[in-house]
């Protein structure tokens, strides 16, 4: 039986190594290769890698243990393997989006100039949608690792890599890192430069680490040398992790998730709450506050809206790949191919109408608490042979319904590795305002320091 805890996990991290990378007791490269170990060892099961560079990522680790060496690394991160979701383009390695019919990123660019380790492509779902690659979960080979960053979401938490890149348009990022107890930051939308990944109006270029400072640290660096999207001015805030905030109002958000939560998972987050109320956070939620009531009923619908909104979007692609090769798509991605033939411009405009409505509720829910608080999960991983939930759409790696909101809305939402249910990891996320990034980080570090701290007492 699996056997998670979250007090007891020890997480691979980076940037706590770099003062022994400067006086020379440990490097890069040595990291590096413990990383490949791990990878060697862990990989015919997890299977959270489509492709692997070694050769190059040794030769990128020689170059920044040399630069350690001079007492002159490129930034913070320099040396730290990274693995790429399977999404995003890299020079030297093919990228083939999870489909057979397929055979650099900005950033990915921004990761090589701050002297980051491109190690591999993580396993990701069919096109980033539904469709599960091979991955299975860290923690249990029988069950899931999330959709659509599988590899990403797995690879942190089988401790082959510290930080991954992953993307969400619903919840493909925060969905995962829950399920795999990692940290992981899907950021205010457009904070992060996607790339060519910008055929979907909301679509997020996400982290997912080992630690909070390795997930704020990466996405800085990213931030600085490849902005935002365009249009978009980009991460807001320093290159340090924020200082812990204690919150004076956390406002609970229910959203789709808290209807199809089990009960295990509720009573363990409901545990989150108490050891919260303790330290002394108001918690409020919408029976509370018309003002919170108001927001959950702008974000009713929003698995449904973002299904919808992707369906109009991939139009197109879907109609190209479908001309050309005939087949080769999943079920699941030809049942999105025809939901796309029936929504109208004018249905996707209403879509668009009702997304912007719910962004100017997230701006009125601000006056009723400092942050806000959900499962990132309506429990822990489904089982691999399950048979999918939500309407029109069969979503096998697990139902999003705690994150299509937070995409809708384009909030900051980070996700902490805080609870255990039936032995497998499940998430609770913070969620903020609009590039409001840097300061929710503070709020998240407290958060987790002072539940994990309640946890270690009560063991």
């Amino acid at each position: 039986m699996p056997s998670y805890s979250p007090t007891t996990f020890e997480a691979l991290t980076y940037c706590d190594h770099v003062p022994a990378f400067l006086a020379g007791t440990d490097s890069p490269r040595a990291y590096l290769e413990r990383c490949l170990a791990t990878i060697a060892e862990r990989e015919p099961v997890v299977k959270a890698w489509v492709t692997l560079n070694p050769d190059g990522a040794r030769a990128a680790a020689d170059a920044a243990t040399e630069r350690y060496k001079a007492g002159r690394p490129l930034s913070p991160i320099d040396g730290i393997p990274v693995g790429i979701k399977d999404l995003y383009a890299t020079r030297d390695m093919p990228t083939k989006m999870g489909s057979p019919l397929y055979d650099t990123s900005a950033s990915v660019q921004a990761l090589r100039a701050a002297g980051a380790v491109i190690l591999g492509k993580a396993v990701t779902t069919e096109l980033g949608m539904s469709h599960p690659g091979p991955t299975t979960n860290p923690f249990s080979a029988e069950h899931s690792p999330g959709g659509s960053s599988s590899g990403s979401a797995a690879a942190v938490g089988a401790r082959m890599v510290p930080v991954t890149l992953g993307s969400q348009v619903v919840g493909s990022c925060i969905r995962p890192a829950g399920f795999c107890a990692n940290y992981a930051l899907k950021p205010t939308m457009g904070a992060l430069h996607r790339g060519e990944r910008q055929g979907f109006s909301q679509s997020h270029l996400g982290v997912h680490a080992g630690s909070l400072e390795d997930m704020w640290r990466v996405a800085h660096e990213i931030a600085i040398r490849a902005g935002g999207d365009p249009g978009y001015p980009g991460l807001v805030g320093p290159a340090t992790l924020h200082a812990p905030v204690a919150p004076s109002r956390l406002v609970v958000i229910e959203a789709e998730g808290w209807a199809a939560t089990d009960a295990a998972s509720r009573a363990a987050f409901e545990t989150v709450l108490a050891v919260l109320r303790d330290a002394g956070v108001e918690i409020v939620g919408r029976r509370d506050n018309p003002v919170v009531e108001a927001f959950e009923r702008a974000i009713g619908d929003s698995l449904a809206m973002t299904r919808d909104i992707c369906a109009y979007e991939m139009r197109w692609s879907l109609d190209n790949l479908v001309a050309e090769h005939g087949g080769g798509l999943s079920d699941s991605m030809m049942q999105r191919h025809v939901l796309g033939q029936t929504v109208t411009l004018d249905d996707y405009r209403a879509l668009l109408v009702a997304r912007d409505h719910a962004k100017r509720a997230l701006l009125a829910v601000a006056a009723a608490g400092d942050a806000m608080i959900c499962l990132s999960n309506v429990g822990a991983a489904p089982r691999l042979d399950n048979k999918g939930t939500d309407g029109g759409i069969a979503h096998t790696t697990g139902l999003p319904a705690f994150n299509a909101w937070t995409s809708v809305t384009g909030a900051p939402a980070i996700s902490l590795p805080l609870l255990a249910v039936d032995g497998l990891p499940c998430g609770v996320q913070v969620i903020g305002q609009q590039h409001g990034d840097h300061a929710l980080t503070g709020i998240a570090r407290w958060v987790a320091e002072t539940v994990l701290a309640a946890e270690r007492r009560k063991a």
